[in-house]
């Protein structure tokens, strides 16, 4: 007699009455023995140039050893920003396809841009836990709409739920690197250290993706692991340990002028760009930097010592890993990637920012009075992004910034490092490669085929291709067909070494926008347009790039205002949906995208039982020292304090709290010239009353939390500053009739934190 059992399990044995007349059966395991483990390592805002081993003088000599001992592609190319190229390297599939057009905190009421990938494009995570490997993610996600990720999700878009086992980072594009948000598997964590005692999040991430290895390694070292590290860095705030800060004062006061033409000349030496490549001219809004006055170098070589000294401390924290890899003899049979997800940020502006929340509010960088406080560049007090000039500097030899489809948005650093399948260690490769690419190399590489069938869900087809000949042979040929970009409008396409490529302003026709036309081959730099004397092969070009944005999802091409981009996140059931929001405490940390929009006023109500004694701490605290509020206890008096980048408004009743039962209300009524009436209550009367002079339209980046303050807002206390009281509960009420610079601050904010 045969049975089958009704779980329906596979089973190759014999099941019969008794034990004595069955056969068992275990299933073979998935994975050969040595199958290797895959590291890959993505930086954000990282330039073609800003490597050592791609020309800066920038310190990077762990990531130059990868490079003089594995595979360094110069053709590598992604889709201008995070969000999308980030869905492009886990899927393999172009980003319009699986719904990432732009940056997750978008949803435009399209397919092609949801925020989420579907079902149908399972991610490298996915497939390989499927087959076997433990999988790991570490760091900056942003592969989820943003609206979804507060504590009470949905948590279909999280790292758990798209494949990996473990994950320890932010949610959000981009975090305070001395006061992150963090995530532990689907929970808020708070941080585990403090700046003051030199807790950096770049560090933490690297310590946590050791102890997850160190755990499987440990346990069942037969099992090859995933691990998937995506830094911070080097995307705003650039901010790095003080010794780093230290090491590159004065290395940059020569300007960028001098500095690229520096770098392009290092590329040339090095391999990295042909000896006859032309140096992209300035973009425009760049200066020449002897035409910038004594502040504005001054202010502009301090954000670029930041960023050189954030680079230099996340290439330590890779030397960190390796060594750590190596430490556990998983080093020699590990795929390592490290790469860029874009070009150098162009949020930074023409003159560099302090504070890039001014730029989402549209308030100029005051240059002369940033010097003043020039020492705070790189620290906890800043929140700062380079200038233009810098940003093009990082793209050398190239022109145009993240976020373009020019060579300076898409253009990006790639390295490789397995020693059992490389040939020419050190070698470039020049191949044309995009990040569609690297999940069909990995596969390649361990030798796991595509499925077709995910989870039960049919897959959509991969639409990039194995590199790993490329690795074998640095002249190895990579059959791959066209590759269409678009993004904010910007579009191009690259067909057998020719690229075409426009610059889109918004709010101008499509059809009005002008083409040019590049021989990538003769043209590494982009700066001999061919448009007027190929008008065949543009036209042929740009019907290709049509053909292909129908067959890849692209469409329709979208460039409208802030309000279409965000409507999704105010559907009923959205946390930002309201008008009225009321908190029972404790409650989990509070991301920024969907705490109370407080740019038109508020009305706050904090019903408390305030204890015996003076009772200080937080009651509600949004953001972070360089900008946000905080309704706090000290001395045992009612505080309020609204911080307008280290601008300080501040009321304070001049009475303590008896013990019981209170009623703290604070009223702000956005006032026509943009200010704020502040009235603070306690049990309905007013203890005391200010004017903040600007209400900001985006206050901060970093969150709220309730009942302490998990990243300072002022000098008055030490976080976490938890009230030792009972909070019942915190009530938001907002005005009706959202403005239009609220809109405009959320998209420059989202866009940015790329």
């Amino acid at each position: 007699m045969t049975y089958r059992h009704p779980s329906g399990e596979e089973f190759g044995g014999v099941i019969g009455r008794t034990v004595a007349e069955s056969t068992p059966w275990w299933p073979e395991p998935k994975l050969a023995a040595g199958t290797p483990d895959v590291v890959m390592v993505v930086l954000d805002d990282t330039g073609f140039a800003h490597l050592g081993c791609y020309g800066s003088t920038i310190a990077t000599p762990n990531i130059d050893a990868l490079a003089a001992k594995g595979a360094r592609f110069t053709g590598f190319h992604t889709t201008a920003l995070c969000s999308p190229t980030r869905a492009c390297l886990l899927t393999g599939r172009n980003h319009h396809a699986v719904g990432m057009r732009g940056v997750s905190n978008f949803d435009t009421g399209f397919p092609n841009m949801r925020g989420a990938i579907p079902k149908s494009a399972a991610t490298l995570a996915e497939i390989l836990r499927d087959k076997g490997y433990a999988t790991f993610a570490a760091g900056k996600w942003h592969l989820a709409p943003m609206s979804e990720c507060s504590a009470a999700g949905p948590f279909a878009n999280w790292p758990l739920q798209k494949g990996f086992d473990r994950y320890y980072g932010f949610l959000q594009g981009e975090t305070d690197q001395f006061y992150p948000e963090l995530t532990h598997d689907n929970h808020f964590v708070d941080v585990p250290g403090r700046a003051e005692d030199g807790y950096h999040v770049s560090e933490d991430i690297v310590d946590r993706s050791a102890g997850m290895i160190r755990d499987i390694v440990s346990l069942v070292p037969e099992r090859p692991f995933f691990l998937y590290l995506a830094f911070g860095a080097m995307h705003a705030p650039h901010q790095a340990p003080q010794a780093y800060l230290d090491k590159y004062r004065g290395r940059f006061d020569a300007g960028w002028d001098v500095v690229r033409a520096e770098w392009f000349e290092r590329q040339k030496q090095m391999g990295v760009i042909p000896k006859d490549t032309a140096l992209a001219p300035r973009n425009p809004g760049v200066r020449p930097w002897g035409e910038l006055s004594s502040n504005e170098k001054a202010f502009a070589a301090r954000l670029q010592e930041a960023f050189a000294a954030m680079l230099e401390h996340t290439d330590v924290q890779i030397g960190r890993l390796i060594d750590f890899l190596k430490s556990i003899g998983r080093w020699d049979n590990t795929l390592f990637v490290l790469l860029s997800d874009n070009g150098a940020s162009q949020e930074g502006g023409p003159k560099g920012v302090f504070d890039e929340m001014k730029w989402f509010n549209g308030m100029p960088e005051d240059v002369d009075a940033a010097v003043a406080r020039l020492d705070d560049i790189g620290g906890p007090e800043s929140h700062c992004n380079i200038p233009w000039g810098w940003a093009q500097a990082g793209n050398t030899p190239l022109k145009w910034y993240k976020q373009n489809t020019h060579g300076g948005g898409v253009r990006d650093p790639l390295i490789m490092h397995f020693p059992a399948g490389l040939a020419a260690p050190g070698a470039s490769r020049r191949q044309f490669c995009h990040a569609v690419d690297i999940a069909p190399t990995v596969l390649d590489i361990v030798g796991i085929e595509t499925p077709s069938v995910v989870a039960g869900v049919p897959q959509m087809p991969v639409h990039g291709v194995s590199l790993k000949s490329a690795i074998a042979d640095p002249e190895a040929t990579i059959a791959r067909g066209s590759q269409f970009f678009e993004m904010l409008g910007h579009r191009g396409i690259w067909q057998d070494g020719w690229k075409a490529v426009t610059r889109h302003e918004q709010g101008k026709p499509f059809d009005e926008d002008r083409w040019e036309l590049y021989n990538l081959a003769e043209d590494f730099s982009e700066t001999n347009d061919l448009a007027a004397s190929e008008p065949e092969r543009l036209k042929a070009l740009i019907d290709l790039w049509w053909a292909e944005a129908e067959a890849q999802g692209a469409l329709p091409l979208d460039d409208r205002n802030g309000l279409a981009l965000f409507a999704a996140s105010r559907r009923p059931g959205m946390p930002t949906s309201r008008r009225r929001f009321v908190y029972h405490p404790p409650v989990s940390h509070i991301v920024a995208d969907v705490c109370p929009p407080v740019a038109r006023g508020w009305r706050m109500t904090a019903d408390i039982d305030h204890p015996a004694g003076k009772g200080d701490g937080a009651l509600v605290a949004r953001g972070s020292i360089n900008s946000g509020f905080v309704l706090y206890i000290r001395e045992g008096r009612p505080h309020f304090d609204y911080n307008c980048f280290h601008q300080h408004t501040v009321v304070a009743a001049a009475a303590p709290l008896a013990p019981g039962a209170h009623m703290i209300e604070l009223d702000v009524a956005r006032r026509p010239d943009g200010g704020g009436d502040v009235s603070l209550l306690v049990d309905g009367q007013e203890v005391a009353a200010g004017t903040i002079p600007k209400l900001l339209f985006m206050i901060s980046s970093t969150g709220m939390d309730i009942g302490r303050s998990l990243s300072p807002v002022c000098h008055d206390y030490v976080e976490p500053f938890a009230w030792p009281g009972r909070i019942r509960t915190v009530i938001f009420d907002i005005p009706a009739h959202e403005r239009r610079g609220e809109a405009v601050a959320q998209v420059r904010a989202a866009m940015s934190q790329q």
